[in-house]
């Protein structure tokens, strides 16, 4: 695996490697050893399978806030998406900074979000599927959401949006009230 920083301080994509002969391929997606080098110092404690039918849909953006904020490792391994992060740590230096990746089954990389990261995607094909790792149980209660299309954010979706939950576009905007969350 390698561990390449994006703009925003703790997140990466993780490019897998993968080992290929006539058989086939054999990729390995965790090494608790490799993940630790990043300061990933947690257990895996649940891990979740999205499926998105349209193209054009956008999830998000989601996070938990503590003390269930959570760490997020996330591949897609069907279809392609525009992956998203979102800063909300109240006292990091790229605070409500995003940054935008294309995930693919063909790509084969993964985005590791630190604790105090709001997570949302756009589907670029029909029939997308991701799988999330996840060092948190996730917890309704402490559940929230930032609004995709937030003017605070100006998040550049590839596509006009097309299908979004009532959740997802009942989240508020983000105003003078906003302070992000701490760790």
């Amino acid at each position: 695996m390698k561990f390449i920083e994006v703009p925003l301080s703790g997140a990466f994509i993780v490019e897998l490697e993968p080992h290929t002969d006539e058989r086939g391929a054999f990729t390995r997606i965790f090494c608790q050893k490799e993940f630790a080098e990043i300061g990933f110092n947690k257990q895996i404690v649940q891990i979740n399978h999205s499926f998105t039918k349209n193209i054009k849909t956008i999830r998000g953006m989601h996070f938990q806030c503590p003390p269930s904020s959570e760490i997020k490792i996330i591949r897609c391994i069907r279809g392609k998406v525009f992956d998203v992060m979102v800063d909300i740590r109240a006292a990091s230096p790229t605070f409500l900074k995003w940054y935008g990746i294309e995930l693919s089954d063909d790509n084969m990389r993964m985005v590791y979000l630190p604790q105090g990261f709001a997570h949302g995607f756009q589907t670029l094909t029909d029939d997308a599927e991701l799988m999330y790792h996840h060092s948190a149980f996730y917890s309704p209660q402490h559940e929230r959401g930032i609004r995709f299309d937030d003017p605070a954010l100006k998040i550049l979706w590839p596509l006009l949006p097309g299908t979004i939950s009532d959740r997802d576009r009942g989240y508020l905007f983000i105003d003078e009230n906003f302070k992000g969350i701490e760790k």
